[in-house]
């Protein structure tokens, strides 16, 4: 007959044993789409040749994306950015079950590789849930259970594809980058989630007064 002494180290045990289970599954919710996820393609833009407020693009997975900057006045004049400045950014048509980073970011030399580096950074407090969304020079959109707690936006109709952030132009410059030497964009690219899926890449090129 056990003894009483081995009856709590027991339950010790199997406590331990089913948190460590409970942490395995999240482990593996989290990583797995992650490690799985497959390209969709590219997202079919041709990057305008000139500053311009709005821009379509039919990508590879047949969804038509739009993405859109304005100022309080109406559509943004991105020919003349200037740090500090606020912008709104509209996007419609994506992949809700993409998550994706908004940014100021380098015009890749080509389609196939993501826009980047960028300025601003991971928005401040995104690893605690406590983004200051009043003033993002960045910002991340994801719909994912396991993220969005994190991130500073979801996508505002997942069926459409649609969301809406409000940016604030960061410095032109920052380690890396020169955004007043090298041509770069107000981009949208997917986050760290399927970073190699190049389908929610759009950009509207902007200028740095």
């Amino acid at each position: 007959m056990p003894s009483m002494r081995t009856r709590p180290s027991r339950i010790v045990l199997i406590a331990l044993l089913v948190v460590a289970a409970l942490v395995l599954v999240a482990v593996v919710a989290v990583s797995a789409p992650i490690l799985l996820h497959r390209s969709a393609g590219g997202s079919g833009q041709e990057i305008p040749a000139s500053a311009v407020p709005e821009t379509t693009a039919r990508g590879a997975d047949g969804r038509v994306r739009t993405l859109s900057a304005h100022d309080g006045d109406g559509p943004a004049d991105l020919g003349a950015v200037a740090p500090g400045e606020t912008l709104r950014i509209d996007g419609s048509g994506f992949d809700a079950g993409i998550g994706i980073y908004v940014a100021v970011c380098a015009i890749p030399a080509s389609s196939e590789e993501k826009p980047g580096p960028c300025l601003g950074g991971i928005p401040e407090g995104a690893e605690s849930g406590t983004v200051d969304e009043s003033r993002l020079t960045s910002a991340w959109v994801t719909n994912d259970w396991a993220w969005r707690s994190f991130a500073t936006h979801q996508y505002s109709d997942a069926s459409e594809g649609s969301f809406s952030v409000t940016l604030t132009m960061p410095e032109p410059a920052s380690t890396g980058l020169d955004c007043r030497e090298t041509r770069c964009a107000i981009a949208t690219r997917a986050d760290h989630t399927a970073g190699s899926d190049r389908v929610q890449d759009m950009l509207l090129p902007a200028v740095y007064e």
